[in-house]
């Protein structure tokens, strides 16, 4: 496919069976505050070298798929405007009518998966929505999920969403959620929810054990490897409930619907907690990319 570019370095160490970790592009394009967004982008790749892993950034700019950005063009698209926010939907519409978008967690498995990348770093994936049972908005994540054989190193779904609907739609589909050393479901920005995870790896190696198996029993899908926030970085859950509430309360009064609503919220948490949402995302993103780095690396061993 000629609108599917792996850039050297990636092509390189793939051939090479070196380990390789996929990032989003959404991250830069739509997730962050544009004066941060390159610079966590940057954080987020160094953190994988560091941890002896090749970082591939994958986005769509100007209807090719880039698995693996060079400085130049890192710095490129996060200073490019009008991304499209691609998903499973429509990252075939923006190819073929050659825009440019950030990659969400199930635009960027797919492309992942295409490339021959098994080990995807991201901060949170999406879910199910509060209210969901008269809009039934859930994201396409979790489908996407059950269908791509590739790890997704994460602090489990965003804050913002429902956590108990999402775990229960993650099991009807099949979709393991392995807690690394922890027995709850991190919630984001807080290191536990209360709700109890089924399966937990005491350790990085372990856990790259379990999807070997699972590979090994061609297993359909991906799973979850859920990694709590640093702890000098978390958040009291009771407190990153309340903010959500308020936040969420604030965008029914002005009206808001669609893609409109999470952006919001999300700028009312930073502002709710003096920009401590934004610290302990940045912090999670950080560490989830080392931890990937390093999975990527057992996984290659246990092979």
């Amino acid at each position: 496919m000629n609108s599917f570019v792996i850039n050297d370095e990636v092509k390189n160490a793939l051939a090479n069976n070196q380990p390789v970790v996929a990032l989003e592009s959404t991250l830069i394009s739509h997730g962050l505050p544009k004066t941060d967004s390159l610079r966590v982008a940057r954080l987020a790749e160094a953190a994988i070298r560091a941890s002896g892993a090749i970082p591939a950034t994958i986005a769509v700019s100007r209807g090719k798929v880039l698995v693996g950005l060079s400085d130049l063009e890192l710095d490129h698209f996060a200073n490019t405007d009008n991304n499209w926010k691609l998903s499973t939907d429509n990252i075939a519409t923006a190819i073929v009518q050659e825009a440019s978008g950030g990659t969400t967690v199930s635009a960027t498995m797919i492309c992942a998966h295409l490339a021959g990348i098994h080990v995807f770093a991201t901060g949170g994936i999406g879910g199910v929505h509060h209210g969901w049972q008269s809009s039934l908005d859930i994201s396409s994540d979790l489908t996407q999920l059950s269908r791509t054989p590739v790890t997704v190193v994460c602090s489990g779904a965003k804050s913002i969403l429902d956590l108990p609907a999402t775990v229960e739609k993650l099991e009807t589909l099949g979709v393991p959620i392995i807690g690394l050393a922890t027995k709850q479901l991190p919630a984001f920005f807080s290191q536990e929810s209360g709700l109890v995870l089924r399966q937990t790896a005491v350790d990085v190696e372990q856990a790259a054990k379990i999807i070997t198996t699972r590979r090994s029993l061609r297993l359909v899908g991906g799973e979850i490897l859920a990694v709590p926030v640093p702890r000098n970085a978390a958040l009291p859950w009771t407190s990153v409930q309340e903010w959500v509430s308020k936040a969420s309360a604030e965008a029914n009064k002005k009206q808001l619907t669609g893609s409109l609503v999470t952006p919001f919220i999300l700028q009312r948490l930073r502002e709710l907690s003096d920009d401590q949402t934004l610290n302990a995302n940045i912090a999670l993103i950080e560490n989830n990319a080392s931890i990937a780095g390093h999975l990527a690396i057992e996984l290659i061993l246990n092979t």
